[in-house]
């Protein structure tokens, strides 16, 4: 993982450790507005970013140097040998692609037919391509593009393609990083915050955007007990539902979101007083933080349990978040940890729900992670402890 608080997961779990955000102000997207609004950036530059990978390959564009560092940092801890003969698969999410790059010289395409090479690399497939090529994955690769729940469908995608016996073991994630596209799209939605976000708040006013890539590598028990691997966790419930309720936002009564949460608790064959802690979307929206609380209230009714949104620390990382969240509910389980809801004083009147809002110990057995994107895209991960 690699993201605004840290270039690896080391990094990233000091960060969350300590309760420090990596939102801050803008250093690196160029934007009139970069006085105005927070942004959870990586700190390092493109330049930085390819000394890091290692290639000053044509075409390396911002979105794909952050997927090659996050799924090789899952690819060497993961002690995976790909000439072992086993069948690996990389399914890679991502809904900025190229755009970082093809912004910054549309002006000059348009009117001077000039740089018209930056449109080879501004296609969503292009990063994953680039990806596993600097991985060396070839047995199959896909992408998926469902706004803020891709990287949640990569994982489930990844999970059916096992089951099914058509790949031993996935590499599955997500990768966006930030653009003046996204931010001013989001900026028309009137739904930035210009200070740090602060989910489930009563006084939350919007979110604040990141850009990260994260990946996890998924594998059967047989490829794991061939290789003599040790898992981390695992994937024990997921869904996808839609209630197509409206193109940026999600339903008041948290329909798809309550729907996703219902099928991936029955897959994982658990009751909702098995869940230990929720890792919830909360984006710091009016809406989406009134959906969520709703579906949640829907499904647990007066026994919720333990539950924070981290993208105060990250940022919304769009395709990625649901894989960063995957990351971060990993390091819950391994140490026994809830990581924060940070920025939160008043819960939302309706609910008064209160997230966790320091660093507590826990014992994690089970962990639900949500991710809600736009167009009714709701998706929901049970991560279990070994």
């Amino acid at each position: 993982m690699i993201s605004a608080i840290g270039n690896n997961v080391p990094e990233a779990l000091f960060s969350l450790s300590n309760s420090k955000t990596g939102i801050g102000k803008v250093n690196h997207l160029t934007t009139r507005y970069k006085d105005e609004y927070l942004l959870g950036e990586v700190k390092l530059s493109n330049k930085e970013l390819m000394d890091v990978v290692g290639s000053t390959a044509p075409g390396l564009n911002r979105t794909s140097l952050l997927g090659m560092i996050a799924a090789k940092e899952a690819l060497v801890n993961s002690g995976i040998d790909l000439k072992d003969g086993l069948r690996t698969g990389l399914i890679s999410s991502t809904t900025v692609a190229g755009m970082c790059n093809t912004e910054l010289y549309y002006r000059d395409m348009v009117e001077k037919h000039g740089h018209l090479e930056v449109l080879d690399f501004h296609d969503c497939g292009e990063s994953t391509e680039r990806i596993a090529d600097h991985l060396g994955i070839k047995d199959f690769v896909t992408t998926i593009s469902t706004a803020c729940s891709s990287a949640a469908n990569a994982v489930m995608l990844g999970c059916r393609m096992i089951k099914s016996g058509m790949l031993d073991r996935a590499v599955v994630g997500g990768v966006d990083s930030l653009s003046k596209f996204t931010f001013n799209g989001f900026n028309t939605l009137m739904i930035l915050d210009k200070e740090w976000c602060k989910p489930f708040d009563e006084n939350r006013k919007g979110l604040n955007l990141g850009e990260a890539g994260a990946f996890i590598i998924i594998e059967s028990e047989a490829s794991l007990k061939k290789r003599n691997g040790k898992a981390l966790a695992q994937v024990a419930g997921y869904a996808n539902a839609n209630d197509a309720y409206h193109q940026t936002a999600s339903s008041p009564d948290g329909l798809g979101a309550t729907m996703a949460i219902e099928q991936a608790l029955a897959m994982s064959g658990l009751k909702p007083a098995d869940i230990d802690y929720i890792n919830m979307h909360g984006t710091g929206t009016p809406n989406n933080d009134q959906s969520e609380s709703k579906a949640t209230v829907n499904i647990f009714g007066s026994n919720v349990p333990k539950f924070s949104s981290t993208k105060a620390f990250t940022g919304h990382t769009l395709a990625a978040a649901a894989s960063v969240e995957a990351v971060i509910s990993v390091l819950s389980i391994l140490n026994n940890k809830i990581y924060p809801n940070l920025n939160f004083t008043t819960p939302i009147s309706e609910f008064n729900l209160s997230p966790v809002t320091k660093v507590t110990d826990a014992q994690i057995k089970n962990v639900l992670s949500n991710s809600f994107g736009f167009g009714g895209n709701c998706s929901s991960l049970i991560i279990s402890k070994n």
